[in-house]
């Protein structure tokens, strides 16, 4: 792969082909040109730009990731163990560099923010349908999210469908019964448009395979890989929460939402609860 753009000249490298009949072929594959023009700030703060970018970015991060997590749902489907590790441990760095992406957001103080936040409107971020996704593939389900997607046809059928399916977790947890562990039949037949609840049966399933690790190595790292996962979603939503509460204090959020309110409830939330609560039982 390359995307570095040398002087052929000045490296004393052969020239390489330059001359195009139409668009270039790494223009072609990448769409530098669409992803470049699709930022439209509608204030006059510079600081708006970095803003949409940023957010943008996000948003294609993302999309990795809930490609990432879809790829090893299936996998664990299938029962291959090898293929979901590998998704997950990629979703790990692309959510490393997901975290990063606050950092040009971080320090925002409440005057800089006010210069575009009104260009904001009515939008927010727990608008995202593509983070909504991800939530959904965690567990954290709610048919109430589909609604301010009603007016996009594709965008709302495809959250009603990932609202429908089994999460990340819901597919460890048929692989640990499918393997011979009491995940109990309330847990494996529950409403899958519903939010996943902690079970103490599913907790002592976690405690008895982190208790023999020789035994249930290959479990033991898939849970790992997960727990690096549910870490990071940590991270990022305690990130959110100290770069709003920095912009713009307790006020209410854009959109109509709670602002540092909700996201202080968020940050207090596990995702794949059993595999955190179960290390007090090992």
């Amino acid at each position: 792969m390359s995307t570095i753009h040398p002087d052929p000249e000045a490296a004393g490298a052969e020239t390489p082909h330059l001359d195009f009949e139409g668009t270039t072929p790494y223009e072609d594959y990448v769409q530098a040109d669409v992803l470049t023009h699709l930022q439209h700030p509608r204030s006059d703060d510079p600081g708006e730009m970095v803003f949409l970018v940023t957010t943008q970015v996000m948003e294609l991060w993302f999309t990795v990731i809930v490609h990432e997590w879809e790829t090893a749902a299936h996998a664990l489907r299938e029962d291959r163990l090898d293929a979901a590790r590998d998704a997950l441990k990629r979703s790990v760095r692309e959510l490393e560099a997901l975290n990063a992406s606050w950092t040009p957001l971080a320090q925002l103080t409440p005057a800089q923010f006010n210069s575009y936040r009104g260009a904001l409107g009515e939008g927010s971020g727990f608008q995202s349908a593509m983070y909504r996704r991800m939530e959904f593939l965690l567990g954290d389900k709610s048919a109430s999210m589909l609604v301010p997607h009603r007016g996009a046809p594709r965008v709302h059928a495809e959250l009603e469908k990932a609202l429908a399916e089994p999460s990340l977790y819901d597919e460890t947890l048929a692989l640990l019964a499918r393997r011979g562990h009491a995940i109990p039949a309330s847990v494996l037949d529950r409403d899958l448009t519903q939010k996943y609840e902690p079970s103490p049966e599913v907790e002592g399933v976690w405690a008895e395979i982190y208790a023999d690790p020789d035994r249930y190595d290959e479990l033991v790292r898939l849970g790992e890989a997960l727990t690096d996962v549910g870490e990071l979603v940590w991270r990022w939503r305690n990130d959110h929460l100290v770069a709003t509460r920095r912009a713009m204090g307790s006020k209410t959020g854009t959109g109509g939402s709670a602002g540092v309110a909700w996201l202080e409830k968020r940050a207090t939330k596990n995702v794949f609860p059993e595999l955190w609560s179960a290390r007090s039982h090992v």
